[in-house]
């Protein structure tokens, strides 16, 4: 029975391991990605008027992009209406200032929503991660629990 009983204790730990080693990746390159997207929305420098924001301060946190966001789409509805409003039921027409001016719109509130989407996916990995981490922590130290008392039912027997 002790034989069996430190095979189990083995596997566990081990599980505890790949935990923490899998939890350690998540939060690496969540924390990664969450880095490169906001360096990125630095680089674009887009500043607007958003609400409890420092004049000129470049939008790259997920809060700002999303009052960003809004606030365009907001605009963009006000001044044009919707996409069959701006075209009027037809098709897209490039050379039509209105036109191009709503599709730029789009095209910014529509960047500034994937922004706010792809920093909440990092935020998911990196919690995701601690939590792997804990759980292999939590595997582990009871892998090594069960491996000891294993190891002394064996000495005793």
């Amino acid at each position: 029975m002790s034989r069996i009983g430190r095979y189990i204790a083995i596997a566990v730990l081990a599980l505890g391991m790949a935990g923490i080693a899998i939890g350690t990746a998540f939060i690496v390159e969540g924390q990664s990605k969450a880095n490169f997207i906001k360096e990125a929305m630095r680089e674009e420098q887009v500043t607007l008027g958003v609400e409890g924001a420092a004049a000129g301060n470049i939008i790259d946190s997920a809060a700002e992009a999303q009052k960003a966001a809004d606030t365009v789409r907001e605009h963009r509805l006000t001044t044009y209406g919707t996409y069959k409003e701006v075209t009027g039921g037809g098709g897209y027409d490039p050379t039509n200032t209105d036109q191009l001016k709503y599709t730029q719109a789009l095209n910014l509130e529509n960047y500034l929503y994937l922004g706010v989407a792809s920093l909440g996916l990092t935020t998911v990995t990196i919690v995701s991660g601690i939590f792997m981490v804990v759980t292999g922590i939590a595997l582990g130290g009871t892998g090594l629990v069960l491996f000891l008392l294993a190891k002394s039912k064996a000495a005793t027997a």
